[in-house]
């Protein structure tokens, strides 16, 4: 019997290879521990992985107890959720959703194998929109706290196949759930100025958005826009100022197309108006978000919900990352954190 030679794996390429594919080491920390400290001591956070955003803030917020029912609506890589499943046990549970099919997966295993079983976390495929009728399903009337996380998960940015991100090249895709829905590529080949303007403007507070809204469609008779790159060079092309300046209208342009390829305005909205009906008298909840579209909605449900009653107390002012976490994780500079208590 003959066998097959051996075949050796490629070369680590550098200190911090550049192609997600390449980061073998960064996708098995256990396995790496080193290469994993680096990368996070550079100010980086290692591919495959996310890092939570102002878990002490969170956890100070939300003030979980043993015996809770806790909601992490938007769980990601479970970093806010571990934190509080080890605050609440004993005798306490926590219901996850998320709406990533590729990413939800592989937290539930990260979860399990951390010791967190069935009894104490129930996982669910869902956007957070839905989390009335979730807790329903799970015979829950209400919680004692919910945390939510409107930021993009760095596993999703970092991978090129998901077309978060205009640094690498890869399909224009921006969808949380792949399965679902029309991709951004699919989005730009039908829309039409006027209505691209009108998202540009809505959903990233674009100034020059009737520029860009031109820029972008003029290429596609010739050439449609079907990767990230093209989609990035053509706002390029168009856009002045420094490089600092353009990569901000880039990353705005992403930004608004998101938005409207997850339907995310809305999917906030729905939650927001049933939140209320899905806590418990006196629960608490913490709302993290990443631009000002977003925190526009939660402080005005916030202050409508307190005006009515729904809520005893609200946040009068936005809670923020320390210089010293926005040091370590960049990503972490944009975050507002609000929060409300059930009357």
């Amino acid at each position: 019997m003959n066998e097959l030679p051996h075949k050796r794996r490629p070369r680590y390429a550098g200190k911090y290879p550049r192609k997600f594919a390449e980061k073998y080491k960064e996708h098995a920390p256990q396995r790496y521990p080193e290469t994993l400290q680096k990368v996070m001591e550079s100010g980086k956070t290692p591919a495959g992985t996310h890092r939570p955003i102002m878990v002490q803030e969170v956890l100070d917020v939300l003030r979980p107890e043993p015996g809770q029912i806790a909601v992490d609506a938007t769980l990601g890589y479970g970093g806010h959720a571990t934190e509080i499943l080890q605050r609440i046990r004993p005798g306490g549970r926590l219901i996850g959703l998320d709406a990533d099919p590729i990413e939800l997966p592989k937290t539930e295993a990260r979860l399990r194998g951390a010791g967190f079983g069935p009894d104490v976390l129930t996982v669910v495929q869902s956007n957070f929109a839905g989390l009335s009728r979730v807790l329903s399903a799970q015979g829950v009337e209400g919680v004692d706290i919910i945390v939510v996380d409107l930021g993009l998960s760095s596993m999703q940015i970092d991978n090129p196949e998901r077309g978060f991100t205009y640094k690498f090249d890869g399909p224009l895709d921006l969808r949380m759930n792949p399965n679902k829905g029309q991709s951004a590529a699919d989005v730009l080949a039908k829309i039409n100025a006027a209505k691209l303007e009108e998202m540009l403007r809505e959903n990233a507070d674009e100034p020059r958005a009737e520029l860009m809204a031109k820029a972008i469609l003029e290429t596609q008779p010739k050439t449609p826009i079907r990767t990230t790159r093209q989609l990035s060079e053509a706002v390029r092309r168009a856009a002045r100022g420094t490089r600092e300046q353009v990569e901000t209208t880039i990353r705005r342009v992403f930004q608004a197309l998101r938005i409207e390829v997850n339907d995310e305005f809305s999917a906030l909205e729905t939650f927001l108006r049933f939140l209320p009906h899905c806590l418990k008298p006196g629960g608490r909840v913490a709302i993290l978000t990443f631009h000002s579209g977003e925190d526009r909605r939660v402080k005005s449900f916030f202050a409508d919900g307190l005006r009515s009653g729904f809520y005893a107390e609200i946040s009068r002012a936005i809670i923020r990352a320390s210089p010293a976490e926005v040091r370590s994780n960049p990503r972490s500079a944009p975050a507002k954190l609000r929060w409300a208590v059930k009357g």
